[in-house]
């Protein structure tokens, strides 16, 4: 794996885990009983946001380290993946 591929499979697994984690914990002001003026009932009552882009970059870290040891292992090859599309080396 190259360095740059390493870098964009890091920030494609970075964005997945933060699409994936961005609704945990949400609970709107209406829920909370406090709605802002000028504010929609249904907006978060505390984002978290800090602590969702910490988990967020836990995730993709570990999701990373799983592609790596498998793309450098040789456990899946270029030839696997086309014998399993159906396309020639």
């Amino acid at each position: 794996m190259t360095i740059t591929g390493a870098i964009v499979l890091f920030a494609v697994f970075w964005f997945l885990a933060l699409y994936m984690i961005l609704p945990l914990f949400v609970r709107s002001q209406e829920e909370a009983g406090e709605v802002e003026p000028g504010t929609s009932a249904g907006a978060p009552d505390q984002p978290l946001m800090r602590k969702k882009l910490i988990w967020t970059t836990v995730a993709a870290v570990l999701m990373w380290i799983v592609a790596y040891l498998v793309i450098n292992s040789g456990v899946i090859t270029v030839a696997d993946i086309a014998r399993l599309t159906g396309r020639p080396d």
